[in-house]
């Protein structure tokens, strides 16, 4: 990540353009679609607390928010689902749910026929990462989305959860994480591979939520990107004055990744640096 920070500086270039002339087909998107995630459990947290932070999403300008569930019994998890989808005018499919690959597969299984009719934006990380059986039968049962990929880090694994997994090109997702993937070239592998297979790039919405990916995704025209725009500061987030809207935000060009506009981010990385 820091070499390819360094070369796009050194060309003078944001990194999103040094990587579509050079992996890419040299005209990257100028905006990419990002969601807000977050939605954690939390002592004391109550189901206003929960839709206050959705409402804080919206009012940022995400049209898009993930909550967790798992962390208690299917019932209040429903309740937690359907408060939030109140604040979001009643629209499930701007809703995705992430379980953190805590389900076996009974409970998959019963957390999918009980919220298939929310028509939900995705089912995301439903089992053990590795678990391919568990996501293959889930797939064959749950006619919504399906989203998973941001523990697997390698070539061989991305291709064995195409070939076992059972995820569908027209509506799931594949979360791989560039940063964590061994870094882009492993990433770029994995690309390839998924056209081989009939996938679109535009089925990638990497995990993470933070400047690195955003690059990747408008330099290799991904369909969007992670966001927390209310975890893991200073790391976490785009630059101070990215706008977001209607869960779209643009790309700077500051040259590099742009770590310099991330203020809070660049004084860290300043201090360990002197």
């Amino acid at each position: 990540m820091a070499l390819f920070d360094l070369a796009s500086k050194i060309e003078g270039k944001p990194l999103y353009r040094y990587l579509s002339e050079r992996y890419g087909d040299g005209q990257p998107d100028d905006s990419v679609f990002v969601y807000a995630a977050g939605g954690y459990y939390a002592p004391g947290k109550t189901l206003t607390d929960l839709q206050d932070e959705m409402r804080g999403f919206l009012d940022l300008g995400y049209d898009v928010v993930k909550m967790k569930i798992g962390g208690a019994d299917l019932v209040e998890d429903l309740r937690r689902i359907e408060g939030v989808i109140d604040v979001l005018d009643g629209d499930g499919s701007r809703l995705a749910v992430d379980v953190n690959g805590r389900f076996d597969l009974n409970t998959a299984l019963e957390y999918g026929r009980a919220i298939e009719p929310y028509g939900l934006f995705w089912y995301e990380e439903i089992g053990d990462p590795l678990d391919y059986h568990l996501n293959a039968t889930v797939a064959e049962y749950y006619t919504g989305s399906i989203a998973t990929g941001e523990n697997l880090f390698s070539l061989q694994d991305a291709r064995n959860l195409i070939r076992y997994g059972g995820l569908r090109p027209d509506r799931d997702t594949i979360q791989v994480d560039p940063a964590l993937s061994y870094g882009l070239v492993e990433y770029l592998r994995i690309q390839d591979m998924l056209r081989q297979h009939g996938w679109s790039s535009r089925r990638c919405i990497p995990h993470g939520g933070h400047q690195f990916s955003l690059h990747i995704a408008a330099a290799l025209k991904l369909g969007g990107n992670e966001s927390y725009p209310g975890e893991f500061q200073p790391t976490g987030g785009f630059a101070d004055d990215a706008v977001v809207e209607k869960s779209r935000v643009g790309l700077t060009e500051t040259p590099g990744i742009g770590f310099e506009s991330k203020a809070a981010f660049h004084k860290v990385l300043r201090a360990l640096h002197s």
